[in-house]
């Protein structure tokens, strides 16, 4: 083609968007392959209606492509079992890829003034993740550059959720937007008193 860019985009949102999606909800759940993931009804339906309400809606048309059927052909991948691609790797390096993967998709929704519930959800599962702990209490490696500096933020982002988005060089001003930082904090709260299965099975309903 004579431009990638479009391409590029679409699957930097859709497809490594999806990636962060499922990787930290798994991850806290204790689901260690990505297809097995696929296989827990919260994870593959938090991915749906996110890509559908919240990330696609953001990729502008292709001539030519689908993104629905993008969408449809990496579940497929991500559900194919030969792969043998696994959450850990998934949730590697979150203060370079979620720059890329999904923060970018949250500007261009506060910008169009659209909501961003679900975004915000997958922003504070990541944080969530990064406290070092599973669901079950088994302790999680932070595969991270930043993964001192990121547990400490997770920590304190139990009592401050601010303490999370203050990390400016991963969130430049979101802390600054009222309508990101208070789903945000909603999203956390739900996450730290509830657990990782009510807070999706909440945002399903």
């Amino acid at each position: 083609v004579d431009d990638v860019a479009p391409y590029e985009l679409m699957k930097l949102r859709i497809l490594n968007g999806g990636h962060a999606t499922i990787a930290y909800p798994a991850g806290l759940l204790g689901i260690h392959y990505v297809h097995e993931a696929m296989q827990n009804p919260l994870v593959t339906g938090f991915l749906e209606k996110l890509e559908f309400t919240e990330i696609i809606p953001t990729v502008p048309e292709i001539p030519g492509v689908s993104l629905e059927g993008y969408y449809e052909k990496i579940v497929e991948r991500f559900s194919n079992e030969a792969v043998g691609d696994t959450i850990p790797r998934l949730c590697l390096d979150g203060s370079n890829r979620q720059p890329k993967f999904i923060l970018p998709t949250i500007a261009a929704r506060l910008k169009a003034g659209q909501p961003v519930d679900g975004l915000a959800l997958e922003v504070a599962l990541w944080c969530r993740y990064c406290a070092g702990t599973d669901e079950n209490g088994n302790a999680i490696t932070i595969d991270d550059i930043a993964a001192e500096r990121l547990t400490r933020q997770a920590l304190a982002a139990r009592d401050d959720p601010s303490a999370w988005l203050s990390m400016h060089d991963i969130f430049g001003d979101l802390n600054e937007n009222g309508t990101f930082a208070n789903a945000f904090a909603a999203a956390l709260k739900s996450l730290w008193a509830q657990g990782t299965e009510a807070t999706l099975t909440n945002y399903l309903k």
